[in-house]
């Protein structure tokens, strides 16, 4: 009787020899002789979420559109391919959700918001205006007219049809103002202003003057808007830059940014040059 492994201890299981996420950025982030705060620099990502991502934990991020951005930003930083780890992302949280249809989804938002009520208060004076004008018009066509002459005798006595419609005004439907390009453009020559809208969902974004100070970091709901100014400069970073409406200067941003794109931008007095 030899004493020894059974074949049972000689099996081998296929194992998936591929590394994590936060492993892969990690390994890759030591080769290129970089630390964690440099990184966090370079990308603008702040360095307790470049820690969390690299110990998988995408719980800091904010959700799926933030860490694919996330990943997307911190291996170009380190010279990885994206695409892989973000396909490797959706793989291990469900996948990416299907894209919502632009078209309706943008009717609806359109035609929805600001539903026209009934103005009460035109109404309700065009009647005094009409019922006053039609009592008016009647005493006075009854002062001049002889006593007893009726519109059978051949008398001028008002038909009271003609009265009202003489009397009472058309509503007239109040039209909203449109914004002017010189509306617009009225902002001051020396400083350069900027302003955020989030017209198709929400965004984190951060702005920073010229010298390092903190204008705004945080989330910015969809419907919001937010106008920063300095006078020299603005450095902007939008994590969900497809959802973002922007104005520099006064003039819209021709750019289309995708959705869950991150996007560092910035803007000094003179720009943009076209737009």
């Amino acid at each position: 009787m030899s004493i020894g492994n059974s074949p049972e201890d000689d099996r081998t299981f296929p194992a998936d020899d591929r590394d994590s996420i936060g492993r892969a950025l990690r390994q890759a982030r030591v080769a290129a002789g970089l630390t964690v705060e440099e990184v966090s620099a370079s990308t603008r990502v702040r360095t307790p979420i470049v820690h969390a991502i690299e110990e998988d934990d995408f719980s800091r991020c904010g959700g799926d559109v933030y860490a694919r951005g996330h990943i997307r930003t911190l291996a170009r930083a380190v010279g990885l391919d994206p695409a892989p780890l973000v396909e490797q992302y959706d793989a291990e949280h469900g996948g990416r959700p299907a894209p919502t249809p632009a078209a309706p989804l943008f009717e609806a938002e359109r035609i929805r918001p600001e539903p026209r009520r009934p103005n009460w208060t035109a109404a309700m004076v065009a009647a005094i205006v009409a019922v006053v004008g039609f009592v008016g018009f009647t005493m006075f066509s009854g002062d001049e007219a002889p006593k007893g002459t009726t519109a059978a005798d051949g008398g001028p006595a008002p038909a009271p049809e003609q009265a009202t419609s003489a009397a009472k005004p058309k509503p007239v439907k109040p039209v909203a103002p449109k914004p002017t390009e010189s509306a617009i453009a009225a902002v001051p020559q020396d400083k350069v202003t900027i302003k955020l809208s989030a017209t198709d969902g929400k965004s984190w974004i951060s702005a920073k003057a010229h010298d390092g100070k903190i204008l705004f970091d945080g989330l910015l709901a969809e419907g919001e808007s937010k106008t920063f100014q300095d006078d020299e400069r603005v450095d902007l970073v939008l994590g969900n830059a497809g959802a973002i409406e922007l104005y520099v200067n006064g003039k819209k941003v021709a750019d289309k940014f995708e959705s869950g794109q991150v996007e560092r931008l910035t803007y000094t007095k003179g720009d943009p040059q076209a737009g």
